[in-house]
């Protein structure tokens, strides 16, 4: 009888469907160049989330970034950038003009989000939640965090931790080899 039972539940349920998006990424935001796009999108993967802008001293991390992507994104690493001109108003430009930038100046290839505060005023949630789930909220540009391929482990890095930092890398190589 219990077995019956078992059966009919699970038809009545329909066909398995897909994971659920982890609660973090479960966000739709506006992209540099595409509208809007979903996070969801990355569930599964490693990230590497970057508070970003065209006019600082940390501005030449977009070439080690731009790296780390082409050398691991077959392995399931997105670096997603997100400007702001929170820090300095070393971020000045419209979406488009950061579009143009990051393409003609470091060549760009990983996802860009549209600028949106990550520190003071009307922060972007996926901030909010990145500041919440690590206890670490960018003091400049250039922060960094790192999320695990389940959406649920979040590790920070100040501005000054390089894209080449053997710290990062390490905590990158281990977070691509978990399933």
């Amino acid at each position: 009888m219990r077995a019956i039972l078992l059966f009919i539940a699970l038809l009545l349920a329909g066909p398995a469907t897909a994971a659920a998006c982890p609660p973090l990424l479960d966000l739709k935001l506006p992209t540099l160049t595409e509208g809007e796009a979903s996070l969801c999108r990355y569930q599964g993967k490693v990230l590497l989330v970057v508070n970003t802008a065209s006019q600082c001293g940390y501005t030449p991390q977009y070439e080690g970034l731009e790296k780390l992507y082409r050398r691991y994104r077959d392995k399931g690493l997105v670096v997603i950038g997100f400007p702001s001109n929170d820090f300095g108003g070393q971020e000045p430009g419209s979406n488009k003009e950061i579009a143009k930038f990051c393409e003609v100046n470091y060549g760009v290839s990983f996802p860009m989000f549209a600028k949106s505060a990550v520190a003071k005023g009307t922060i972007n949630p996926f901030y909010a939640r990145l500041a919440q789930v690590s206890n670490s909220r960018p003091r400049w540009n250039f922060h960094k965090y790192l999320i695990d391929r389940k959406g649920e482990k979040v590790l920070a890095y100040e501005s000054a931790v390089t894209p080449s930092d053997p710290k990062l890398l390490g905590a990158i190589e281990r977070a691509l080899a978990q399933p």
